[in-house]
C-alpha cells in the first residue's frame, strides 16, 4: 500500500509542478527582470539523433559540459556516477572488485552480468559494446546521460538508458593546452591538447595525450604495499574534413592502456578461519543466523580483520602467466603482476551531408577492440600462515587469472528531414560483436592444462528505425518513434574441442573445435510515443510511453561441466537459452527556466515494468574430483529469466545563478524498485526466503543527490583575471547486496572542495576530494569464506566489498596557447 501511494505521488507531482509554474512564471519573470540576473547558459544535446536545446528535448537527459567536468574534477566514470543522481556503478564480480568489471546502473536497473548490460556507452553516437572498455574520460566537449529506454534511436543494450560522449570539434585556428596535476599518494596527471588547421577550415585536427597514475588508499597488511593503484594512458586523434559547406567528415581514433595493481577490496566474513593447529586467523563478523547459516545482517560493519591479500608473484605464478596454451591474451600482452592490464582501441568515422534545406544524410561506422587480463587473489586475504604441504608454494592460496578479448564493429545510416511541421529521421544499423574468455587457477602446479578457454560468443544485430515529430500547433507536438530489431546470437566450441558429459542441455558427445553449439534469432519492435506541450517559451511539459528490449544470451559455459553439475544447474532453473528482457516505461516531465533565465530546471517521474528479467545463478558444487585428498568445488555461473520488477521514481536537476558572483547547481533522485517475482536457489539456501514480493533490487541507491555551490568572479583591478571557490556534496544512500535485502552498505556522503584562479592563459586549482574521509563501501556482493578445507561454500558466507578512495588533495596547473 505504501509503495502504491509513493507511485501515485511520484506521477501526480509533475502535473502539479507544471500547473504551478504556468501560474507563477509571469510573476517570476517580472521579478527576474527587476533583479537583472544572468543565465547559466544553453546546452545542446543529440538525444534524438539531432541537435536540440536540452530544455526543449522531451527526454530525461543530463548533460555535463567540459567546463563542468573541469570545475567538478570529473575524470572517470566513477566520478561521473558519483556526481549524478540516479546512477550507480558496480565494479564487483566473481571475487574481484576492479576496473575489469563495470556495471552502469540507471534508475535501479541492475544488470545480472556484463553480457546483459542495461545501459550502453557511445562515443559521438557510435556504440561501444563492452561496458568495461571505457573507464577514463579524456577531454570531451560534453557527456550526455539519457535515462529511460532509448531502443528506438540507440538500439541494443539501452534498456535503462545510454551514455554518449561527444567530442570537441577542432576549429581552423591553432590552439592547445598543457595540464599537470600532482596530489597525495603519488597522484599525477599530465595532459596535452593541440588542434589546428591542416588545410585551413577545410581540414582540421585535434590530438590529445594523457597519462594518469595514483597509489591506492589502502595498505596491504601482509606486505605494506598499497591496494587500489591505477594507471591509465590515453591518446586520441580527431580529423575533420569539410570539402564543401554541405559535407563534413570526421575520423576519430583512441588508444588506451590501463595498468592497475591489486584492487582495493576485502571480505567481511561470516565464518572463522583457523590454521591447521586451530588458531584463529581471521574472525567472523556474523551478527545473525539465516536459515541456519551465520551471516552479516543490516548495515555492513568495517572489517575487524584488516585489509590484506596474497600479492607475491611466485615462481609457479610466473610459469602460469607464461603458458601459451588455451590463452585468449598472449603471454607477451598479459598482466605480469597482481592487478589488471588492458589494451583498448576505438575508431569511428562519421559523414554528414546536407542534401538540401530539408534533407540531410548521416553515415557512421565504428570499431572497438578490448583485450585484458587480470590476476586476482580469489580467497581475498593473506593466507600465507595457512600451511599446506600440497600447495605449489607451501601454503594455501587461490590465485586466479581472468582474461577477455572483445571486438565489435558497427555501421549506421540515417536520413534526417525537416518539412516544417513534420520532421524526423529514418535509418538502419548493423552491429557485430564477439568475445572470447579464458580462466586459470594457480591452486596447482602450472601446466599446459591450467587454462580453460571458452569458445566464441557472437551477436549480430540488424535494425531499422524511425522518428517522426509533428507540430499540431506552435505549442503542441507529437513524436512517434520505433525500431525493428533482429538479434542473432551464436556460441561456438573452443579451439580445444568439447566433450559434453550430460544431456541436460545438448546431446552428450564429443564436439569438434569451432562447432556451433547454440544459435537463435530474436525479432522485436520497440516503440516510443512522446507528447510535449510548450506551455510558455520557458516551460515545456511532456509525457511518454516506451518499450525496451534487452538481448538474450546462452548458458553454454555449463556444457564443460560434469553430468552431475549440469543436472544441478538444470535443477536450479538454468536453461541453454535465456530469452530477452522486456520493459514498458511511462514517463512525465517538465523543463524550463525561471527568473528571467537565471534558473534552469528539469523534473521527471517514471513508472516502468521490467519483465522476463535475467538474473544470475551462482552455484558451488563438488565436482567429484580430488586434489591432495580434498574434493574440488566447481564455481558454476549461469543465467535465467527468473524475475519481474516494477520501478518508479522522481528525478530532478537545476542550475541557478542568482547573481554574477554565485552559481548553485544540483539534483536529486528517488529510484524505487519493487520486486514482483524472483527465483534464486542460492539466496533461498542462505535466507530460506522463497517469496521476494515487495523486496528491492541490489546494488542500487534508492536516494541520491548532489549540490554544488560556487562563488567567483573577476579580480578587481586585474585584467583577464578571475577566481572561484567551489564545494560539492555527493550523496548515495546505501544499497543491498541481494534481493532478500538482508545486508546493505552505509550511506555515502562525499564532500569535494576546489578553488582556483585564472590569469591570462594560465590557471591554477587546488582541490580536496572526499574531504571528510568517508569510508562507505563502493560495491558489495554476497560471496564465500574461502579457506583450505572449502568448508563454507555450500551457502554464501561472506560479503565482498570494494573500498573507496580516501581523502585526496592536489594542485592542478594549466596553460592554454
Amino acid at each position: 500500500m505504501g509503495k502504491s501511494r509513493n507511485l501515485f505521488y511520484a506521477m501526480a507531482s509533475i502535473p502539479v509542478i507544471a500547473a504551478f509554474l504556468v501560474q507563477a512564471g509571469p510573476a517570476m519573470a517580472q521579478d527576474a527582470e527587476e533583479k537583472a540576473s544572468s543565465s547559466p547558459g544553453d546546452i545542446v544535446v543529440t538525444a534524438r539523433k539531432r541537435e536540440e536545446d536540452i530544455l526543449k528535448t522531451p527526454v530525461t537527459v543530463v548533460a555535463i559540459t567540459r567546463e563542468q567536468m573541469d570545475i567538478k574534477g570529473i575524470k572517470t566514470m566513477q566520478d561521473l556516477a558519483a556526481s549524478t543522481p540516479g546512477i550507480n556503478i558496480n565494479d564487483s564480480s566473481s571475487g574481484h572488485a576492479d576496473r575489469s568489471f563495470q556495471q552502469v546502473i540507471l534508475r535501479g536497473m541492475t544488470p545480472s552480468t556484463t553480457l546483459a548490460t542495461t545501459t550502453s556507452l557511445f562515443i559521438d553516437g557510435v556504440p561501444i559494446a563492452s561496458p568495461s572498455a571505457f573507464t577514463a574520460i579524456s577531454a570531451p566537449e560534453r557527456i550526455e546521460i539519457l535515462k529511460g529506454p532509448q531502443s528506438a534511436y540507440f538500439g541494443r543494450n539501452t534498456f535503462a538508458g545510454a551514455i554518449n560522449v561527444v567530442n570537441s570539434i577542432p576549429k581552423g585556428e591553432w590552439s592547445g593546452s598543457a595540464t599537470g596535476m600532482v596530489g597525495t599518494r603519488s597522484n599525477y596527471r599530465v595532459r596535452g591538447e593541440l588542434e589546428g588547421p591542416i588545410i585551413g577550415d577545410a581540414l582540421t585536427f585535434r590530438v590529445t595525450g594523457e597519462k594518469f597514475s595514483k597509489d591506492g588508499s589502502w595498505r596491504n597488511e601482509s606486505n605494506g604495499e598499497t591496494l587500489g593503484d591505477q594507471s591509465t594512458a590515453t591518446g586520441t586523434l580527431l580529423i575533420v574534413a569539410k570539402p564543401t559547406d554541405k559535407l563534413t567528415i570526421k575520423l576519430f581514433g583512441m588508444i588506451a592502456k590501463d595498468d592497475d595493481g591489486p584492487s582495493a577490496q576485502t571480505r567481511i566474513l561470516a565464518q572463522n578461519i583457523r590454521d591447521t593447529n586451530g588458531n584463529l586467523i581471521y574472525a567472523s563478523q556474523s551478527n545473525c543466523v539465516l536459515n541456519g547459516n551465520p551471516y552479516i545482517c543490516g548495515t555492513l560493519p568495517r572489517t575487524i580483520n584488516g585489509v590484506s591479500a596474497n600479492t607475491t608473484v611466485t615462481t609457479n605464478l610466473r610459469n602460469l602467466l607464461a603458458i601459451d596454451t588455451n590463452r585468449v591474451v598472449s603471454p607477451e600482452d598479459t598482466v605480469d603482476h597482481y592487478g589488471l592490464l588492458r589494451h583498448t582501441r576505438h575508431a569511428h568515422a562519421t559523414l554528414d551531408y546536407e542534401l538540401n534545406d530539408q534533407l540531410s544524410l548521416s553515415v557512421l561506422g565504428g570499431y572497438n577492440r578490448e583485450k585484458w587480463s587480470t590476476l586476482i587473489d580469489l580467497d581475498g586475504y593473506d593466507t600465507s600462515m595457512l600451511a599446506s604441504p600440497f600447495s605449489p608454494d607451501g601454503y594455501f592460496d587461490f590465485p586466479y587469472v581472468i582474461e577477455r578479448d572483445n571486438l565489435d564493429w558497427s555501421t549506421e545510416a540515417r536520413l534526417n528531414f525537416d518539412f516544417g511541421k513534420l520532421r524526423g529521421v529514418v535509418g538502419a544499423s548493423y552491429l557485430y560483436a564477439r568475445t572470447y574468455g579464458a580462466l586459470a587457477s594457480g591452486l596447482s602446479t602450472a601446466s599446459n592444462t591450467s587454462y580453460s578457454k571458452g569458445g566464441k560468443d557472437q551477436s549480430e544485430t540488424k535494425g531499422a528505425y524511425f522518428g517522426l515529430t509533428y507540430d499540431f500547433t506552435d505549442q503542441l507536438s507529437l513524436s512517434v518513434e520505433g525500431r525493428y530489431q533482429i538479434d542473432k546470437l551464436a556460441s561456438y566450441v573452443s579451439a580445444s574441442g568439447l566433450t559434453v558429459r550430460g544431456s541436460q542441455f545438448v546431446p552428450a558427445g564429443v564436439y569438434a573445435p569451432g562447432t556451433l553449439l547454440a544459435e537463435k534469432e530474436f525479432k522485436n519492435f520497440t516503440p516510443r510515443v512522446i507528447l510535449n506541450f510548450q506551455a510558455t517559451p520557458d516551460l515545456m511539459v511532456y509525457a511518454s510511453w516506451a518499450k525496451g528490449i534487452n538481448p538474450a544470451q546462452f548458458n553454454t559455459g555449463i556444457l564443460s561441466q560434469t553430468a552431475s553439475i549440469q543436472q544441478a544447474a538444470a535443477n536450479a532453473g538454468m536453461t541453454l537459452t535465456v530469452d530477452p528482457e522486456k520493459l514498458t516505461n511511462y514517463e512525465m516531465g517538465v523543463k524550463g527556466r525561471l527568473f528571467g533565465g537565471s534558473l534552469t530546471y528539469a523534473v521527471s517521474a517514471y513508472y516502468a515494468q521490467w519483465r522476463n528479467q535475467i538474473n544470475s545463478i551462482l552455484l558451488t558444487v563438488p565436482d567429484g574430483t580430488f586434489t591432495n585428498g580434498i574434493e574440488n568445488v566447481a564455481f558454476v555461473s549461469g543465467y535465467s529469466n527468473s524475475g519481474s520488477v516494477d520501478l518508479y521514481g522522481v528525478e530532478g536537476q537545476f542550475a541557478w545563478r542568482p547573481i554574477d558572483l554565485i552559481t548553485i547547481d544540483g539534483g536529486a533522485a528517488f529510484n524505487m524498485t519493487d520486486i514482483r517475482s524472483f527465483v534464486s536457489p542460492t539466496i533461498t539456501a542462505l535466507t530460506g526466503i522463497t517469496d521476494y514480493t515487495g523486496y528491492e533490487m541490489p546494488n542500487a541507491s534508492k536516494y541520491s543527490a548532489n549540490l554544488g555551490i560556487q562563488i567567483g568572479g573577476n579580480v578587481k583591478g586585474q585584467e583577464n583575471t578571475t577566481w572561484f571557490l567551489r564545494g560539492d556534496w555527493n550523496f548515495k544512500s546505501g544499497f543491498y547486496t541481494n534481493q532478500a535485502n538482508t545486508t546493505k552498505t552505509s550511506d555515502a556522503h562525499k564532500f569535494n572542495f576546489r578553488t582556483g584562479a585564472t590569469w591570462g592563459n594560465k590557471s591554477l586549482q587546488v582541490f580536496v576530494n572526499n574531504a571528510f574521509n568517508n569510508k562507505a563501501y563502493t560495491s558489495a556482493t554476497d560471496n564465500w569464506t574461502i579457506e583450505q578445507g572449502y568448508r563454507y561454500l555450500s551457502t554464501y558466507s561472506a560479503v565482498l566489498v570494494g573500498l573507496p578512495e580516501l581523502r585526496t588533495a592536489g594542485v592542478e596547473f594549466r596553460i592554454n596557447f
